[in-house]
Parts: structure tokens; sequence; C-alpha cells
């Protein structure tokens, strides 16, 4: 089975993902990992990419798309996987569309976690984390003990500027108007299955199960 995830920063989709791949057993796509390995191998692709990093630029997509390609060619993706990061764009798409019809594949799901503006603002403005340690918390769904105050190593913790509420809300923005495109894409396609992503992590987990017929 062959999935791609879906949602705004906040919407739960890294949670839901782990769980859903050891469930599935199939193999997490990560455009991150799968970059900083091409990088770590040394691959042509990888050294393209490094130079391009390193020069403070975005990596293009002729080279991100490269990459992906080679890494659906790797035995262990055989079985199906789950893409996280890609495709960004409708142009993104089309391409991957592209790499699975070589290979007599197509995307059978496209998981979009549906969680409204004002619990994502709130879930993403008050997260914390330790400097030190990496720990995390929330300020009001998992609080230090001590106000300000690691748990773990008794570092004060920190917000991120990119989670005060205004630049969470600009995210938001910034994240549908570019996503809008590539939903509709998936959506003549018949693949985009919609999914409450409010509630506990048992009850979205068994709302995206039901949506691939698990």
């Amino acid at each position: 089975m062959n999935l791609i995830f879906l949602g705004p920063p906040g919407a739960g989709k890294g949670t839901q993902a782990q769980r859903l791949i050891a469930l599935l057993g199939i193999p997490q796509l990560s455009t991150g990992d799968i970059l900083r390995k091409a990088v770590a191998a040394g691959t042509e692709l990888g050294r393209k990419a490094k130079a391009i990093m390193e020069a403070g630029n975005l990596v293009p997509d002729e080279v991100v798309n490269g990459i992906i390609d080679d890494a659906l060619s790797k035995p262990e993706q055989a079985g199906g996987f789950l893409l996280d990061g890609f495709p960004r764009t409708v142009a993104q798409a089309e391409a991957l569309d592209a790499m699975l019809a070589k290979r007599g594949k197509k995307i059978d799901h496209v998981l979009a976690l549906e969680v409204g503006k004002d619990v994502l603002v709130g879930r993403l403005s008050g997260r914390e984390t330790c400097p030190k340690c990496g720990a995390s918390y929330h300020t009001t769904s998992q609080p230090t003990k001590v106000k300000g105050l690691c748990d773990k190593c008794g570092s004060h913790v920190v917000s991120r500027a990119d989670d005060a509420p205004e630049r969470v809300r600009q995210r938001l923005v910034e994240y549908e108007s570019k996503t809008s495109l590539l939903t509709g894409y998936y959506e003549k396609q018949g693949v985009v299955r919609h999914i409450d992503g409010v509630g506990t992590l048992d009850e979205v987990g068994q709302r995206i199960l039901r949506a691939i017929g698990k």
C-alpha cells in the first residue's frame, strides 16, 4: 500500500505516521532523511544536494525528484511506503506519478489530516523545548513540573519564535495556499481521504485505518 500524509503543522502527522508504519510494516520515506542519507553516502545526487545546501539554497525539484526516485527503487519499498514531506507541489506530484507508473505502481491513499486553525494555534503556540537535552513540553497539555524548567535536566525551556501565535497563523495560511492545489490534484484521482484529526491518538488512528480499509 502506497500512502501520502498531508496535514498542516501541528496536525499530528508525525505521531500517526509512526503508528501506521509499525502496524502496516511499511517504511516511512521522509524527504529530509532521504536527502541526508544521499549526502552521507556521497551519491552523485547527494553531492549535488550538499553543494546546493551548503550555499544556502533550496534543493531544486530535479535533484529532490531524483533522490526520491532512487529511494523508490530500493527493495524495501516493494511492499509499499508512506511518504512524508513529498510531494509539496503539483509539479512534484506529477513527477512522483511518473516514477511510480514506470514501476507499475500508483498512490493508493492520500491521508489528509484536518484540524481547525484555533486548535492548531493552541497546539503549536504552547510548545516548549529544552535546548540542553531536547525534551519537549506544552504549556497546557504537557507542562513542566516547575514552570520554565526542564523536568529531566533542570535547564530553562524555550519557545521557538516560529511558534508565536501570529507566526503560527501565518504559517498555516502559507501551508493552505500551497497544499490546497496539491489536494485538488489528488482529489481528481479519487484517492484523498479526509481525516478528522481532533481526538485521542487512538480515535484518530482508528479513523485512518477505516479510511484505508484496515
